[in-house]
């Protein structure tokens, strides 16, 4: 009977049900007294469990979690549970794949969270940054593309956090505290989007459309050169065609026997969905007149996305004025699309066009903007790329009520956002100019 017991037992911890959750640090719950390892961080101070500083917001609880990442430390620098205890063994599946965690950040940095298995192994971390400063905020991260250890490797049972994983490394001492770890279910989200692109309004007189059932489109030579690395599929997502591009690192798209003529258009648009992209680029190429890609009057430019949001259609209107090596438009006849992880993401495409706006570039007094926003309008709870980095960037509602604020981003993440609205962002760019733009967001 003892020997039956045991290995029930066995087999219940490595059927992965053995999981230690929620992670907080109340008396007698889980995280408390776990063994918290500090890690590339100069001297590792240790994290303490201390009294929650600001009970307010959407956490009051009584007690959290303080990590130090020392200005001296790496930007990689962390902590971690111990393997075989704290955590327990566990096998990420539909049931637990939504990792939510509370953060209180002096700064706007990215976040990270990784599962390791005793062995060590691990798929990597997930980033998202924070997009709240000085107050609690909750940042969920979507597993369900993640793999379990391979044969071999043990079950995953160890949690990783990297709470300010800065590249550019920290000018300060920045305290962090955390709290709050739950993990649910997928949230309803799917590896394929449930909804079509939406639909474009514009009018037609002011498109070159390569792909769009809004549209005529022009001819496009290839939707997957031979030279890509990508699988490409042709989908219907309610009864709407939808490019499918699978395994991608790059696919490149074609337009040789007819390039496109965008010396009239601003803006670039593309339709994206993806469930597991942590990073898009679209690249524009012009042949020149003689029309040959070598020819020696090719130009390109590549514009990247960092942290795309996943699981919703992104509506990326790109400025063609972002696209500074792109010095001449009138031959364009390549486009490359990029993702990241490499080979190993799925990415949607819809709505692929030029169009030509006239006030998209001009702010309210019409002067040229030096930093554009897109999209715009954006949806709520999405993410605002800027074409370059601002050093300092507030986003205001029209109270004049402070909604925002990070520094040194290219990006406006706004995830707590829900409300629909116009916002005004300001900008201080790195020359001193100050500059103010109307985000539309529905």
């Amino acid at each position: 009977m003892k020997n039956f017991t045991f290995l029930f037992l066995m087999l219940f911890a490595l059927a992965g049900f053995s999981q230690n959750a929620p992670i907080d640090f109340e008396a007698g719950g889980q995280g408390a007294n776990w063994t918290w390892t500090v890690f590339e961080n100069a001297t590792n101070p240790a994290v303490e469990i201390i009294a929650n500083p600001d009970p307010t917001g959407i956490n009051t609880s009584a007690t959290v979690a303080k990590y130090t990442a020392l200005q001296a430390g790496n930007p990689y620098a962390g902590c971690e549970t111990m393997h075989g205890a704290d955590l327990g063994s566990f096998v990420l599946d539909a049931t637990n794949s939504t990792v939510k965690i509370m953060v209180w950040k002096p700064v706007i940095s990215d976040v990270g969270i990784k599962f390791a298995s005793p062995t060590g192994w691990s798929q990597g971390e997930l980033k998202k940054a924070n997009t709240l400063t000085n107050q609690w905020e909750e940042i969920t991260f979507d597993f369900s593309s993640f793999i379990n250890p391979p044969a071999g490797e043990g079950q995953l049972d160890q949690f990783i956090f990297f709470p300010d994983f800065d590249l550019a490394g920290r000018t300060q001492d920045n305290v962090v505290y955390f709290d709050n770890v739950t993990f649910g279910a997928g949230g309803g989200s799917s590896n394929e989007p449930m909804v079509a692109a939406p639909t474009p309004t514009r009018p037609a007189a002011n498109v070159i459309s390569l792909f769009s059932d809004a549209y005529t489109n022009v001819p496009v030579d290839t939707w997957k050169t031979d030279w890509s690395s990508a699988f490409l599929e042709d989908v219907n997502i309610q009864g709407n065609p939808t490019k499918k591009y699978s395994l991608l690192d790059f696919v490149g798209i074609e337009t040789v026997a007819n390039p496109i003529d965008a010396t009239d258009m601003t803006q670039f648009h593309i339709d994206v969905w993806s469930a597991n992209f942590t990073f898009f680029a679209v690249k524009l190429v012009d042949f020149g007149a003689d029309g040959a890609f070598g020819g020696g009057d090719d130009v390109e430019h590549q514009i990247d996305f960092t942290t795309p949001a996943q699981g919703e259609w992104v509506s990326l209107d790109i400025p063609l004025s972002d696209f500074t090596g792109l010095t001449t438009r009138a031959h364009i006849a390549q486009y490359i699309l990029v993702g990241q992880p490499t080979g190993a993401n799925t990415v949607f495409v819809d709505n692929v066009y030029f169009f030509n706006d006239p006030n998209s570039t001009q702010d309210a007094v019409g002067n040229q903007n030096l930093v554009n926003i897109f999209p715009n309008p954006v949806k709520a709870g999405g993410q605002v790329q800027l074409s370059a980095a601002a050093a300092q960037l507030e986003v205001y509602d029209l109270t004049g009520k402070l909604v925002l604020s990070s520094q040194n981003t290219s990006a406006i993440n706004l995830e707590n956002l829900k409300n629909s609205g116009v916002y005004i962002v300001k900008m201080q760019l790195d020359n001193g100019t100050v500059q103010t733009n109307k985000l539309l967001v529905h």
